[in-house]
């Protein structure tokens, strides 16, 4: 403890240096010093490296080496701590087993002491986002974390608990700017360890292109290597992460990936140009200054093999190199006429001497980052436009529909910075098609501004310069600027411009996505599921409101059999009490629909009251040929899948829809013309966090749909159910880990998001006793010898009520010390009891009062009463939008503008909305028209803009017949 002092006196240095942590972090004398002088007891301590194990005073003191402690005892400790990540731990032993823990799962325990005291300002461990909780000694002793500590006595411990584990020390910062107590803002120092290391550093270089806080991007940083899913992250590890949403953590890790895929490319180069001999000082300041890959590429380009190498690289193979160089530094004594070789192309005349030593200023130029970054600082502040114009070989050649549809672009400019990105989308179909032609324009001024500067300031020669050496000096920054840098700031701008679009259409489609896996699912209700069709007929299929497939068949609406068809639908209907009709909106839909309202508005199906459905079948067909739907359905015509997907869609939208890639569900912008890998990658994270978020009853759920549970993949999730059909189902969370390929950190991925119907378990566990009781009777002492060697699985484990809530194991212990607090009973979850104990604590403590009597963090203690207070079989889909069911329909000739109708978004894009309004054709909402006036209030809502399934009321504005165009106004979101 002698080193007590000092380290208070290194606390107090490294609060004044905060400000300026980011830019010195790289380089900083000061820090280093103060590094030195934190850690010098760093050496005394290593020689006691056994002490962790007793719940001593110096117990903190001890673990800062913990490096050395740990490595040596993981594979002992292994199997032990495997079994226990996750298992509620009682306080008292936490610190015995987690100064052993290893690494990788040390995230699953994180939230129960992060943020304990939100008034006291707090230090922080480098390691911090993975959850290293080295406990003092007040809390070893104490089993019960909910009696409050003393102010002063936390900062005691708190000054004392920032250790750096496995990593080399860093200086330590104070979080006095996070009055929440979250993780400190540790500004991109605690240097994050990459593979690759480039000039810049990567959490500033996040935070800088997504505008997420830097702390919060080294936390993600760190929570994405140790392979956290979104979901988990979203959902369970909010106080690092500044409580972002999903599309933003989606939005942080792809910018990681580019990142880091520019730094891996970086270095691939430089380890060539090196084995090739062409690495320079300059060349590698110049690749590692790179951020993208455009910029990487302006700089490696000629360096290539198979390039034939630029002006410059030729100018240099010459010999003018020392020319060119002592224009810049020595000019008094440069004489280009001694560089005339009369026999040498090339170095034959003066002109040929002169445009050498041009091309290699012009390179230079080109080359420097000082002179880049002047250039796009210049550019930055000047109106630059991008236009589009209709192609010349076009026009003559081309086909008049397509020139047609890029009718807006034919005469188009538009400043880069108000640009929208449908429009990029639009402008690069178009030149792809051969139909545009775009161009960057930046004005002249530009131009002759940085002439101006170039040559009078950063390209000044140190000495006076002749006339025809300052004609020289001129020529290549022109020539730089025309034959290099612009093109390159075209490349880039472009590139940027078609980058955010791209990824804008890819977010658009992922919010689309969820609103639509997301719809109110219609339980209860007996559904026909109607595949529209002219020749081969309606395929109909009739689903119970357990989705049991109770009828298939075809019928022949549109071929003039439509009056006997009706029988038959009506027997149908009536035979399995169904009033609920399904109908896709593919070939035949309008006809259909038509079909059914007319014989609903006479009545024809009395005494049933049937309503109907328009739903998108999108991906149906592909399904009804996949194999998923043969191994579901084999004995099924695929046609008639279909009607069966049809229905299903309707029922449970979530189970049905995520059989379906999805891709094929087609509520995109531009999904054929952006990066395939990026929307997949996208699309498959949105379907994982939609399921995720929903939960699935492990027992009764289908393999594909345990495959987009966040921490699992088609493989475990094979195991799962092989393990559900050998052993009978799961009784509790614990048992999942009995499962092979399930792991801890599986476990602590997807545990969460699996639920338990307690019911279904106490019937089962109640069944099982009494078979064991009667079986004992007859065979005891045979049977007491297989108990001791294989206990059944109900003998052995009990259900756990909380596993049916969204709480995670990792806080069952919290949320157990919440129950005795408030005196509630884990098996009143979810009554009316547990709401008004839960309410009658929170408003005497105050949810942030109570969250520091139980030691833990105010958003664990929310996500804790959210699972205790949410009723049994609670759905967060009940707060979505529901099918919009109709009786009679509307035809486009009848639309009259002025008219008022009620409709259902179909997709959603950044210029508008589509709105399906029942007349075969989708009407837009342009953008101008949404406002925040419009929407709901009482709705949460993740942006301004409408989602599919979501029903509105609009007025029409306009109708364009010969274009089938339907403009319409948004009154208000039903």
């Amino acid at each position: 403890m002698s080193s007590l002092p000092r380290r208070v006196k290194s606390e107090a240095k490294a609060l004044t240096s905060e400000d300026d942590e980011l830019p010195s972090f790289l380089n900083s004398s000061s820090e280093s010093e103060e590094e030195e002088e934190e850690w010098e007891p760093k050496s005394k301590i290593a020689k006691r490296p056994r002490l962790p194990k007793k719940n001593e005073a110096k117990t903190k003191k001890v673990a800062a080496p913990r490096s050395a402690v740990a490595r040596k005892k993981v594979k002992k400790a292994a199997i032990k701590e495997e079994m226990d990540v996750s298992l509620p731990i009682a306080p008292a032993e936490v610190n015995k087993m987690q100064l052993l823990e290893p690494k990788e799962e040390d995230v699953g325990t994180k939230p129960k002491t992060l943020n304990q005291k939100p008034e006291v300002p707090k230090k922080m461990e480098i390691n911090s986002f993975q959850g290293k909780k080295v406990k003092s000694l007040e809390n070893d002793e104490e089993p019960s974390t909910s009696v409050p500590v003393a102010g002063n006595q936390v900062k005691h411990e708190k000054s004392e608990e920032d250790f750096a584990f496995d990593e080399p020390p860093f200086k330590k910062i104070k979080s006095t700017t996070c009055p929440e107590g979250k993780p400190v803002k540790n500004l991109g120092g605690n240097k994050v360890k990459e593979e690759f290391e480039m000039n810049w550093d990567i959490v500033q270089a996040l935070s800088e292109i997504t505008n997420v806080e830097p702390w919060v991007c080294a936390n993600l940083i760190r929570l994405f290597q140790e392979e956290n899913t979104i979901p988990f992250i979203a959902r369970y590890r909010k106080e690092l992460i500044n409580n972002l949403e999903a599309d933003a953590l989606r939005e942080v890790q792809q910018t990681l990936e580019e990142l880091r895929t520019v730094a891996k490319k970086t270095h691939t180069m430089i380890q060539k140009l090196k084995k090739e001999g062409k690495l320079s000082g300059c060349l590698l300041t110049a690749l590692l200054n790179c951020r993208t890959l455009e910029e990487l590429d302006h700089v490696s380009a000629p360096y290539k093999t198979g390039s034939k190498g630029t002006k410059a690289q030729r100018a240099k193979q010459l010999g003018l190199e020392p020319a060119a160089l002592s224009l810049l530094q020595n000019p008094m004594e440069l004489n280009l006429f001694s560089y005339i070789r009369p026999n040498t192309k090339g170095l034959s005349t003066i002109q040929e001497v002169e445009a050498g030593v041009q091309h290699i200023l012009a390179d230079i130029f080109a080359k420097d980052k000082d002179t880049l970054d002047f250039i796009r600082k210049l550019c930055q502040q000047r109106y630059i436009c991008i236009q589009s114009a209709l192609a010349k070989v076009s026009s003559k050649s081309g086909n008049e529909k397509d020139i047609d549809k890029f009718q807006l672009y034919h005469e188009f400019s538009c400043n880069i910075k108000n640009i929208q990105h449908h429009q990029i989308l639009a402008i690069n179909r178009g030149e792809n098609l051969k139909i545009l032609t775009v161009k960057v324009n930046i004005p002249d001024g530009v131009k002759n501004e940085f002439c101006w500067w170039c040559v009078n300031e950063r390209w000044r020669p140190k000495q006076f310069l002749k006339p025809e050496l300052m004609r020289i000096l001129r020529n290549s920054v022109e020539d730089a600027y025309k034959r290099l840098i612009y093109p390159l700031l075209c490349r880039e701008f472009r590139s940027k411009l078609t980058s955010d679009a791209e990824k804008e259409s890819v977010m658009m489609f992922g919010r689309n996505l969820r609103q639509l896996l997301l719809t109110s699912p219609v339980r209860g209700r007996t559904l026909m599921g109607v595949d529209p069709g002219y020749k081969h007929g309606c395929k109909l299929a009739i689903i119970s409101p357990t989705s049991q497939i109770l009828h298939t068949d075809v019928v022949y609406l549109h071929s003039g059999q439509g009056f006997r068809e009706a029988e038959k639908i009506k027997r149908l209907l009536l035979q399995y009490n169904c009033s609920t009709v399904v109908i896709g909106n593919g070939t035949a839909c309008r006809e259909t629909e038509a079909y059914f309202a007319d014989l609903i508005m006479k009545k024809y199906f009395a005494p049933l009251d049937v309503v109907y459905c328009i739903v998108s079948e999108a991906g149906a067909s592909i399904y009804s040929v996949s194999p998923e739907a043969s191994k579901e359905m084999p004995d099924l015509d695929p046609n008639l899948r279909s009607a069966v997907s049809i229905a299903r869609r309707v029922q449970d939208p979530l189970a049905e829809l995520v059989k379906i890639e999805p891709k094929h569900i087609g509520v995109g912008m531009y999904q054929h013309d952006v990066s395939q890998t990026l929307l997949k990658a996208t699309l498959d994270s949105v379907v994982e966090e939609c399921v995720s978020f929903v939960g699935v009853d492990i027992n009764i759920c289908s393999e594909i749909l345990l495959r987009h549970i966040a921490g699992l993949n088609a493989n475990r999730a094979k195991n799962i159910i092989e393990w559900r059909e050998k052993n009978g189902p799961f009784i509790n969370r614990e048992q999942l880990k009995e499962v092979k390929g399930l792991g801890p950190k599986s476990f602590q991925q997807c545990a969460g998001f699996i639920r338990f119907n307690q019911e279904y378990i106490k019937t089962f566990c109640s069944s099982k006793k009494a078979e064991l009781g009667s079986h004992a009777l007859l065979t005891k002492a045979g049977t007491q010898g297989k108990k001791k060697s294989k206990p059944t699985p109900c003998a052995s484990r009990q259900p756990n009520p909380l596993d049916q809530t969204c709480i995670h194991p990792e806080s069952y212990s919290i949320a157990m010390r919440f129950l005795s607090f408030i005196g509630g009973n884990a098996n009143d979850i979810g009554k009316s009891d547990m709401q008004q104990k839960v309410n009658a604590v929170i408003q005497k403590e105050g949810l942030e009062g109570t969250a520091k009597k139980l030691n833990t963090t105010v958003h664990t203690l929310q996500l804790i009463i959210d699972g205790l207070t949410q009723p049994e079989g609670f759905d967060i889909r009940t707060d979505f939008d529901k099918p919009d069911f109709k009786r009679s329909i509307v035809c486009f000739e009848d639309l009259s503008v002025g008219a008022v109708l009620t409709g259902k978004v179909e997709n959603a894009t950044p210029f508008g909305v589509f709105v399906d309004i029942g007349v075969g054709k989708a009407g837009l909402i342009p953008v101008r028209n949404i406002t925040e006036a419009k929407l709901s209030k009482v709705k949460k809502r993740r942006s301004l803009g409408l989602g599919p399934g979501e029903r509105v009321e609009v007025k029409v504005l306009n109708v364009d017949i010969p274009r089938l165009r339907i403009t319409l106004d948004l009154i208000r979101v039903l």
